[in-house]
């Protein structure tokens, strides 16, 4: 039977229940990777799109972006060829700034070392001086980009834990850092310098990739946690090992990671003071439901246009 929708939406992962259901209503769904040339639109979570892959799609019209970050994008090659390219800033922030939180309170309390020793049936007693862990009051967070996500994190620690914020960012100046009400740091060392746990949170680009090297992250503060849940690439992983394993930062939590999924050959995820999770910032019922909602209909406003 032939379908009577107008358009065709390439769909590479799943999409939330609501925005799945909008998404239906007007357009057919291929999954199909054969089929890709039939396609009006694709939204995209994790593909890397560029201009050959555009290429094998005549009737694209709209690339949208399940997300923020356009890294995954050739946006050169689309504005070449004519596709649109939208994305859903903001609808993920408070999840990942959520998760930043998470990971500050439970790497200062050592919460995954006690964890990891009790389920491998450690012999331990009550309150071990190893588990010893440092609050989070009076302490400096510091955020290296000062952008939607990382201020959300910054005020709920804040407000919420008597955390001190300090920031540095190519955009920042001291007179915005004042209004934000936060400490300005002419630049990246000075922030890591400063600061008892470090969030990462620029965008990938051609400046920022591999910012995080061993230079940066020996001048960090003695004892500091890192904290990225931006782009893997943004931080040297070699480097990361070693500032962990012989020091100065005390633990890391990394969302993310050059090569994703990570896997037991990554290094890092062997220390016994690193977090790793396989990218679940804005993986949460209430952020997926605003960016899928929010992305489907910026896809349909393109091609209604």
């Amino acid at each position: 039977m032939k379908s009577d929708k107008k358009w065709k939406v390439f769909l590479c992962e799943e999409i939330h229940r609501d925005a799945l259901k909008l998404l239906s209503e007007k357009a057919g769904i291929i999954s199909d990777m054969e089929k890709i040339s039939e396609a009006d639109a694709i939204i995209n979570r994790n593909l890397q799109i560029d201009r050959a892959w555009m290429e094998r799609c005549p009737r694209l019209k709209v690339i949208g972006i399940h997300g923020t970050g356009t890294d995954g994008v050739d946006l050169k090659a689309a504005e070449e060829l004519g596709i649109s390219v939208v994305s859903t800033p903001g609808e993920n922030a408070d999840s990942v700034a959520e998760l930043i939180v998470c990971f500050a309170l439970v790497m200062s309390r050592k919460v995954i070392l006690a964890d990891r020793q009790l389920q491998k049936g450690m012999k331990t007693v009550s309150a071990p001086k190893e588990l010893q862990g440092t609050e989070l009051s009076g302490k400096t967070f510091g955020m290296l980009g000062c952008g939607n996500i990382a201020m959300r994190a910054g005020r709920k620690l804040r407000d919420g834990m008597g955390m001190k914020l300090a920031g540095f960012s190519p955009s920042l100046t001291g007179e915005k850092a004042e209004e934000l009400g936060i400490e300005f740091c002419p630049d990246v060392k000075t922030l890591f310098s400063v600061s008892d746990v470090i969030n990462v949170g620029v965008s990938l680009n051609p400046a920022t990739r591999g910012m995080v090297d061993a230079e940066v992250l020996g001048c960090a503060k003695p004892g500091s946690i890192l904290i990225n849940t931006s782009r893997g690439a943004v931080i040297d992983e070699k480097a990361l090992y070693e500032a962990l394993t012989s020091g100065p930062l005390s633990a890391a939590a990394c969302d993310v990671f050059v090569s994703e999924p990570p896997t037991q050959e990554n290094p890092l995820l062997s220390l016994p003071n690193f977090l790793g999770t396989p990218h679940i910032g804005a993986n949460t019922d209430e952020a997926l439901r605003r960016v899928g909602e929010m992305v489907v209909n910026k896809i349909f406003a393109v091609l209604e246009a």
